[in-house]
C-alpha cells in the first residue's frame, strides 16, 4: 500500500463484527448516514448490512426484496437510503428501516435502448430510465441524479418526487458520451460527476447536464464521492490483463484496483493499492466507497463476481475494508 501525500490511510483490520451465519461475497455499496451508522448493499441473502461507528452489528434487512444484482447505496440529507438494484431496473427510497418510501423505474421492465445483454460498451441507442441503473446522487436541491450504465448510457435526472426532469448521453468516447456510466455524485457547488468507467474518466456536467470538462488521471472509476471540505474519494477498478480500455487500449499489463483523493480541481492527494490484491490495505474489486464526518474512508468490493469466480483470487479474499484517517 503505497501513499505519497500528507494525507495518511490506515487499514482497520478486524472493524467489521459480521455476525455468524452471515456473509457477503459481494459488497456492492455502502454508505455513511447522519448518525455514523454504516450501510452495506450487499449480493446475498442478507442485502442491506447495518453497522455503528464502532463496526458493531445492528441489524439487516431486504430479504427477499432484492436481487443479486444490488449496485449501488446513497444516504441522502433526509437520512433516506436510495438503493440501485440493476437486476430488477430499479431504484428505490428507503428508511434506515427498510420501509419503502418511492421506487423511480418499472420493477423488471428494462427500457428499449437494444442492450443484448453483454455488451455494456456499445449501447445501440439511448434509453428512459431504466436499463441495469448503477447509482444516484442527490444534488444541493435535491434533485435526484442516476447513473443508468450496463445497458444504457445516460444520466437521468428527477424531482425529488420522482419526476422525471431530464436524460443526457449517448454511447461514445465523445465530451458527454459514455462507455459505462458507472458510478455518480454531485458537488456542493451543484456540479455533476460521473465514472465513465471504461473510458478511464470521470466527467462533469453542470446541473442541467452540460458537459464541463473532465479528470483523466483515474482507473476504471466505479464510484465518487465527496466529504464536506469538497474532496473528492474514488474507487477504481483492477484492469486485468487482456482486457481492453476505451481511452487506452488493450491493456499489455494489470493495473491493480485502488483508491484516489482528489481536490477540488482534480489533483490527486493520496493514492494506494497495490499488486497483493488480497492483502489487507489493498484491493480485488473496489466498486464502492463512503466517508464519514472523521475523514474515515469505508470501500465495498464485488471480489467474488470480478476475481474468485474467474479464478484471480481465493474465495477469503476481503469483500469490505476500513480506512482510518491518520493524519
Amino acid at each position: 500500500m503505497t501513499q505519497a501525500s500528507a494525507l495518511k490511510y490506515e487499514v482497520v483490520e478486524g472493524w467489521e463484527q459480521l455476525p455468524g451465519g452471515y456473509q457477503h461475497r459481494d459488497v456492492a455499496g455502502v454508505a455513511v448516514d447522519a448518525e455514523n451508522r454504516v450501510f452495506l448493499i450487499c449480493r446475498g441473502d442478507h442485502p442491506i448490512i447495518i453497522y455503528d461507528e464502532k463496526g458493531k452489528f445492528l441489524g439487516s434487512w431486504g430479504q427477499g426484496e432484492f436481487t443479486y444484482r444490488t449496485h449501488g447505496i446513497t444516504v441522502g440529507p433526509d437520512n433516506m437510503l436510495y438503493c440501485t438494484d440493476d437486476g430488477n431496473h430499479t431504484v428505490r427510497k428507503f428508511t434506515p428501516e427498510g420501509k419503502l418510501l418511492m421506487t423511480l423505474g418499472t420493477m423488471n421492465t428494462p427500457s428499449d435502448t437494444g442492450y443484448d445483454g453483454k455488451d455494456s460498451i456499445n449501447i445501440p441507442r439511448p434509453g428512459g430510465p431504466f436499463n441495469r441503473p448503477t447509482n444516484l446522487a442527490v444534488g444541493p436541491n435535491g434533485d435526484l441524479y442516476v447513473s443508468d450504465g450496463y445497458g444504457n448510457c445516460r444520466v437521468h435526472r428527477f424531482s425529488p418526487s420522482g419526476e422525471l426532469k431530464q436524460s443526457w448521453g449517448t454511447s461514445g468516447k465523445g465530451p458527454g458520451q459514455f462507455h459505462l456510466p458507472h458510478g455518480i455524485a454531485v458537488a456542493a457547488d451543484g456540479r455533476v460527476f460521473v465514472c465513465d468507467r471504461e473510458s478511464d474518466r470521470i466527467q462533469i456536467f453542470s446541473p442541467d447536464g452540460e458537459y464541463l470538462t473532465e479528470w483523466a488521471d483515474t482507473q476504471r472509476p466505479t464510484h465518487i464521492v465527496f466529504d464536506a471540505q469538497g474532496r473528492a474519494y474514488v474507487s477504481e477498478l483492477w484492469w486485468h490483463k487482456g482486457q481492453t480500455s476505451q481511452r487506452h487500449g488493450p491493456i499489455a499489463e494489470a493495473r491493480y484496483g485502488r483508491v484516489s483523493v482528489y481536490d477540488r480541481e482534480g489533483r490527486v492527494l493520496t493514492r494506494w493499492g497495490s499488486d497483493e490484491a488480497c492483502a489487507p490495505g489493498s484491493f480485488v474489486a473496489p466498486h464502492g466507497i463512503a466517508v464519514d464526518a472523521r475523514g474515515d474512508i469505508y470501500v465495498s468490493e464485488v471480489t467474488w463476481t470480478f476475481a474468485v469466480s474467474r479464478g484471480l483470487a481465493p474465495a477469503g479474499c476481503h469483500t469490505f475494508q476500513k480506512f482510518a484517517l491518520r493524519s
